[in-house]
């Protein structure tokens, strides 16, 4: 099945039947509520389920008048199979579908277990937030965000059609896969980055305070997405365990090639070695998407010095609008032992010297 992506736009009439309403859940009912579907909740937790109903992202299941025309499962992986399950059974007339981060074993599952696939499509958003629980949830959380489609052989067009509109209705960009292909990718570019930062962030253990002091952008890039929730990555990495442990192996290959070369930096060919390995890593970080999921751009940057103060970067930012330039991307970082914040811009090439002279002349304190 080759790859696509599309808006997806769709029109979802409802109701629809949320089960789990967690940060994901939470942010489906919220979405779908603001668009005028109506959308009803289920969850073990009697709490997350209260608020989820608080904050707007549905009425209580027991309110249900009538099948639902689609029923999304919210559940954690280990639990998801069992949850879809029931809701085949209990919903013979509705689509089914799921937001699992791992699609293969739960489909191998379902078959395994005889239900209806017809109506069964495993999806996957990939939006999120660091924050979990339904006092997270955001309606727009998945707008231009990725939803992976993962139909089935056996998934009739209507489910899949059904479940391209739930993507499209939320704002999402639709892209379709077989379950293999998912799972092979989310191992790469998702799980792998877990499993990295969390062992980087692990040798932190221990580590003195005033070591720490010293850390910049880099540490805090990296390990940015180890304080994720341990009880979910035990989940996702055993459930796509075979495609993690063939990438992990390339990785072993790299890390035993790196500590070879460190063990002796000065012998015929290490610095060349490092060199390439380095230069490895810059053609892969070249190759992710750039701005909207369009081609890579090489972007220019620059920082600016500003007064950790209130109003400062909101001032920067109005004034960069008023000399006409778009800014691409943007950082944080706090300057040590001064009070003083900078702010790393990345614009167009050809608009870089243009804004720095412009702030320049404004008086902000440009470094290049």
């Amino acid at each position: 099945m080759s790859a696509f992506r599309s808006h997806g736009r769709g029109h979802l009439d409802g109701p629809v039947v949320v089960f789990g309403t967690g940060l994901l859940g939470a942010s489906i009912g919220l979405g779908l509520r603001g668009r005028g579907v109506s959308v009803f909740l289920s969850d073990p937790s009697p709490t997350n389920q209260a608020v989820a109903v608080d904050i707007g992202a549905g009425k209580p299941l027991g309110g249900l008048d009538g099948p639902p025309q689609l029923v999304v499962v919210a559940a954690p992986p280990d639990v998801t199979a069992d949850v879809v399950e029931r809701a085949l059974t209990d919903y013979p007339d509705s689509v089914v579908v799921d937001i699992a981060s791992v699609k293969q074993a739960i489909q191998d599952d379902l078959r395994g277990r005889g239900v209806d696939m017809s109506r069964y499509v495993g999806t996957h958003p990939m939006a999120g937030r660091e924050k979990s629980g339904p006092v997270a949830a955001r309606g727009e959380l998945f707008t231009s965000m990725p939803w992976v489609l993962c139909p089935s052989e056996e998934t009739s067009p209507e489910a899949l059609q059904a479940a391209r509109s739930l993507a499209g209705d939320l704002g999402a960009i639709v892209s379709q896969f077989t379950a293999e292909e998912h799972d092979q990718a989310v191992a790469l570019v998702s799980h792998l980055p877990q499993v990295m930062s969390s062992l980087l962030a692990s040798r932190l253990q221990g580590t003195p305070l005033h070591a720490l002091s010293l850390a910049g952008n880099g540490l805090r890039d990296t390990t940015r997405i180890a304080a994720s929730d341990p009880t979910l990555w035990v989940q996702i990495l055993g459930n796509n365990a075979p495609k993690m442990v063939e990438i992990l192996h390339g990785v072993r290959e790299d890390l035993n090639r790196l500590i070879g070369t460190l063990e002796e930096p000065t012998a015929p060919g290490a610095r060349l070695d490092l060199a390439q390995l380095i230069s490895e890593g810059n053609a892969g970080q070249a190759r992710i998407p750039g701005k909207h999921g369009g081609p890579p751009q090489a972007y220019s940057w620059l920082t600016v010095l500003v007064d950790d103060r209130p109003g400062q970067i909101a001032r920067l930012l109005t004034e960069i609008g008023e000399i006409g330039v778009n800014v691409e991307d943007l950082r944080l970082d706090h300057s040590s032992g001064q009070n003083v914040g900078m702010v790393e811009l990345s614009v167009m090439p050809n608009k870089h010297d243009l804004l720095v002279e412009a702030l320049t002349d404004r008086g902000w304190r440009v470094l290049q």
